[in-house]
Formats: structure tokens, sequence, C-alpha cells
């Protein structure tokens, strides 16, 4: 075969080749691609690398377990205990996958470098993403700058003003402020004065000298000149004190109509004692800042000297909501008591760290966990529904730019019969308010 023979034959069968080809081509134009295959069913899709797997959230309680205010750490972790096993019951953080709540537990030893130190040793060992604590508020400050260093979110269940006035970046607090409590209850004893035909003229106000006994009376100071009460006295006091005849005979001699009281527990429960056994009674003892009298424990180590006695309560365990109302049941049937404010501020702050994991796996799939997106996640929260709306007094939660729930709301309870019964807000109150207090 000669060079050109052979060249003509390639030719042909390339130019055949090309409108093969073409005809191909054409006849695909507007036809959908081809699926892809669907891969064999023993192999193992690889997971996609920008959505990380995450099986269980760290989530971090630091509370007094030991040493003086234990009764109220004692609570808390009841309280997690039983709202962790309740969320992750339910499916735990769906837009997480159903990531499990994992709950790890320091103790403040009721004492400020122990929350520090708890702290420390929380995020360096377990590395939690939310912590919660820790009631005290000197300890919560303590423990503060420890998670804001970290850039660890914060949920604190501790009351005092300042907490969010700081500036804290990784701070957030569903609780009402103490000076809120303060407020309450004086509004509270003006308009139940008012209600039984009384003229709220005077009062006298004592707390305890911490920074929370501080803002709460400063609280209710504050609104008893706006009502234009006159404040006969202002008396500060040690929380440890072991002696409060000097401060009763004080009141007695003053004789308010209305004693305003900032205890924390085992100073509420001398100074009812104390006016017991002198035998002085005001009008009422309007108990501010949730803890001292009404609480079962008081009650039990108080006995009839609290009968009468009143405290504002961040929780309500009388609010008439399913999830609430299981809570208490439940809570009860575990631990042989009522929640009171202890538990009931980490029932809800537990379910609204939930829903801050919720949203925050709706932000950023590939970085839920992250600090910055976790803090974006929290402040997008709108809660009027779902359990930690049930829980809650106002039943509504929604952050403010420096970490307050803006619907804030503390409600009061007075000792009725060796019960805590619900007496206020007028309109939730399961009875009426006893006024003036019984003799003792």
């Amino acid at each position: 075969m000669n060079f050109k023979t052979g060249f003509d034959k390639k030719f042909k069968i390339l130019s055949v080749t090309f409108l093969v080809s073409l005809f191909l081509l054409v006849g695909c134009v507007g036809q959908p691609p081809s699926p892809t295959p669907t891969p064999s069913p023993t192999a193992t899709a690889s997971p996609s690398p920008t959505v990380p797997a995450i099986k269980e959230v760290k989530i971090g309680l630091i509370e007094p377990l030991t040493g003086t205010h234990a009764v109220f750490g004692t609570e808390a972790k009841q309280a997690a205990e039983l709202i962790v096993e309740d969320i992750n019951a339910k499916g735990g953080i769906k837009s997480l996958g159903g990531a499990k709540i994992k709950l790890v537990v320091g103790d403040t030893k009721s004492d400020n470098e122990g929350a520090k130190l708890a702290a420390e040793q929380l995020i360096s060992s377990e590395h939690p993403v939310v912590i919660l604590g820790a009631y005290i508020s000197r300890h919560t400050a303590a423990m503060a700058e420890v998670t804001e260093r970290e850039k660890v979110i914060l949920v604190g269940d501790a009351l005092v003003d300042f907490l969010t006035e700081k500036g804290y970046k990784y701070f957030f607090r569903v609780c009402p402020k103490s000076s809120a409590h303060g407020k309450t209850a004086m509004e509270f004893a003006y308009e139940t004065a008012k209600e039984n035909g009384v003229e709220l003229k005077n009062i006298s106000v004592i707390n305890e000298d911490s920074v929370f006994g501080k803002y709460t009376s400063e609280g209710a100071i504050h609104q008893a000149y706006t009502y234009g009460v006159t404040v006969l006295d202002h008396i500060e006091y040690p929380y440890d004190i072991s002696d409060a005849s000097p401060i009763v005979s004080k009141l007695k001699s003053e004789n308010p109509q209305v004693v305003v009281s900032v205890p924390y527990f085992d100073d509420g429960v001398l100074i009812a004692k104390t006016m017991r056994e002198m035998g002085w009674h005001p009008l009422l003892v309007a108990g501010s800042g949730a803890c001292g009298y009404c609480d079962p424990g008081s009650i039990e180590a108080a006995g009839a000297a609290v009968e009468g006695f009143t405290q504002t309560y961040s929780y309500n365990p009388m609010l008439n909501t399913p999830y609430n109302k299981w809570f208490v049941n439940e809570f009860k049937k575990r631990y042989g008591k009522m929640p009171t404010e202890a538990g009931g501020i980490i029932a809800y702050s537990l379910w609204t760290v939930k829903e801050a994991l919720e949203k925050a796996g709706e932000i950023n799939p590939s970085d839920p966990l992250n600090p910055d997106v976790l803090k974006q996640a929290f402040l997008s929260l709108d809660i009027t529904s779902g359990p930690a709306a049930e829980l809650y007094p106002s039943q509504h939660i929604r952050f403010d730019a420096h970490g307050d729930n803006e619907f804030a709301e503390a409600v009061v309870l007075q000792v009725q019969n060796g019960q805590p019964v619900l007496v206020w807000p007028r309109a939730l109150r399961t009875t009426k308010p006893i006024f003036p207090m019984p003799s003792k």
C-alpha cells in the first residue's frame, strides 16, 4: 500500500468517527445529565468535612456543694440532673443530630477562690461549652473572670446587678436581677397594705452586707421613695451573724410598719427566731432576694417563727403550666421536697441553654459550639413557648445586649400554715396574703 492510499483510509475512518460523535452530542442536547451512580451497598460514605459529628455536648455546673451555702448548690445539682435527663430523653439537641448533653460538675466550696479554681479545673479537664452557676453572686463574679478569659459561655444563677454591668462578652442571666427583687418586695408590701385599708408610711430595711444584700436593698429603698414611704433605718450585718438580738432590739425601738429583709439562709432563720423570742413583729416581714424564709428548708429550721413571712422568688413553683407541673411533681417524687429558687433557676436556665444550642446548630452547622456562635445564638432567642417558657415566671425569655432577660420577673411566696403559697403578683396568686402577719 502506498502512502496516499493509507492516508485516504485513515482520513475516512476519522471522518466517520467525528460524524458519529457529533450526532450523539446533538442528540443529547436538552437532555438531563445522567444520574450519579449509586454507591455499592457495602461502600461507606465519608462524612462531610464541614459538618462535624457531635455525639455529646458538655455543660458545666459549678455550685456550692459543700460549706455554708451547700443547701442551694445541692438543690441546683438535683434540678440539673433531672432536666438534663429529660432533655436527652426528648431527643437531645436536634440541630446537632440528636447530640446528648453531658453534665460535668464542680464545687465552689462556698468561697470565691473555690469558685475560681473549680472553673479553671472544669474547663481544663472537661472543656464544657457552657457553664451554669454559682448562685452566690461574689462566687459567680470570681468564676466569671475565668470563663471570660477562656471564652466559655457562663449562664449565671446569681442575682446581683453588676454581673451584667461589667461588660462581660460571654455572660447571660435568665433570672431577675437583685434590684428587681427589692422592688418587687416593696411593691407587694405597699399594694397589700393598701388592699387591706392600711396606709404604708414607713419601713426599715435590713440586709446581709454582701453585694447581693446591698443591691437588693437598694431596689427596695428606691421603690419606697417612689411611693413616698419613709425609710426609718437601713441596717447591714455580716451574713454569718450569730446573734440577731441587737438588730431586732433596734427594730423594736423604731417600730416600723414593715421590715424589708434581705437574708441568705442561716441569718434569715436566726432573725425570724429572734423576733419570736423577743415578742416583736411588724405588720409584715417582706423578705427579698429568694432565700431565707419561705423555702422548705427555712420553714423546717425556723418552724412557726416564719409563719406569715414572705419572700421574693425568681421561680414560681405554683406556675400552672404543663411542664412546670411535671417538673415540680417529678422533683418531689425524687427528692422529697418542692423545688425552690435554686432548683427553679437551674431548670429554666438549662432549657434556655438547650434552645441556644439548637439555634447555634442552625446558625453555623459547621462550627456550632464556637463561643461566638453560641453568643449569637443566645442573643437571637425569643422564647415564648416550650419548657423554658413554661418554667419561667413571665413565660418570656429574650436577652438584651448586656445578657439580662428583658422579661425578667419575680414572684412573692408567703408561709401560711407552715407551707409556702403564691401571693404575688395579684393576677397569679393562689391565695390571698395574710396581712398583718399573725401574732407570734
